[in-house]
């Protein structure tokens, strides 16, 4: 039988699995709020519960990310019900969104979706992200984009945001946003923070001259390299996410409450 722990801030009662992904969940939110990658109380990041088909933990529309917390994550079901008794509601544009690929898509474990400014900007030039820095050159032939659409509301774009994903792991919405699909939250931050990375540096490069683009027989090259490293045994991400999790617990630990 599972272990059951009790969170701080309400009566929550949840197995240890759970609270664990719960935890990971908010430290992540700290994280990317720390790294300034908020948008007030907007964008979600949601994460699927352990040994739970079709359950999964969100943040509660209305909180900034500095005040998401273990256990006032919501958790919903694939059909958006709340399953945990919380009083906080989800953003409906995060539950038609998210719920859409965790449904259809059985390997994203996670998923963020944020406006950042960076990202943004390169979601709205035409031609999108180019191979012209180290970071950019990582993603490569690896992007998939939809046409802009409107606030994602509509359960029926959910078949057309599906099918433009494909086969790859983040869709860049145009004038709009990154949606970045992972096998665990280490491996999401792991790509926003380098497509980020990308982006701020195309977009200083544009504002400086006329950036120069990499070939594609020198892309190759580099994102064969870049595939042989990494921490051996880990988790891609594990490291950088958990270095991340140490600097904010310095900071402020109330996200394990």
């Amino acid at each position: 039988m599972a272990t059951r722990l009790s969170a701080h801030s309400r009566n929550l009662d949840c197995s240890e699995a759970e609270w664990q992904a719960r935890l990971e969940l908010a430290a992540c939110y700290r994280v990317f709020d720390h790294l300034g990658w908020s948008e007030s109380i907007y964008n979600h990041i949601s994460a699927k519960v352990p040994d739970e088909d079709g359950a999964f933990l969100i943040n509660p529309f209305g909180l900034l990310y500095c005040e998401v917390t273990a256990s006032n994550l919501v958790k919903i079901d694939i059909d958006g019900n709340t399953l945990d008794g919380s009083e906080y509601p989800v953003n409906k544009a995060g539950f038609v969104q998210h719920s859409y690929f965790h449904r259809h898509v059985p390997w994203a474990h996670a998923i963020a979706h944020l406006h950042t400014t960076a990202t943004m900007a390169v979601c709205s030039l035409d031609g999108g992200l180019q191979p012209t820095n180290f970071y950019a050159c990582n993603f490569a032939g690896r992007l998939a984009y939809h046409d802009f659409e409107g606030i994602t509301v509509r359960p029926e774009e959910g078949q057309r945001l599906l099918a433009n994903l494909g086969d790859r792991r983040i869709l860049m919405l145009r004038n709009h946003g990154p949606v970045i699909l992972g096998r665990s939250l280490p491996e999401v931050f792991i790509q926003h923070w380098s497509l980020q990375r990308a982006c701020e540096i195309q977009l200083a490069t544009m504002a400086a001259g006329k950036p120069l683009v990499v070939p594609d027989e020198v892309v190759a090259v580099h994102q064969r390299d870049l595939s042989q490293g990494g921490v051996p045994g880990t988790q891609p991400g594990r490291a950088d996410f958990d270095a991340w999790v140490r600097k904010i617990d310095k900071i402020d630990r109330s996200w394990r409450d």
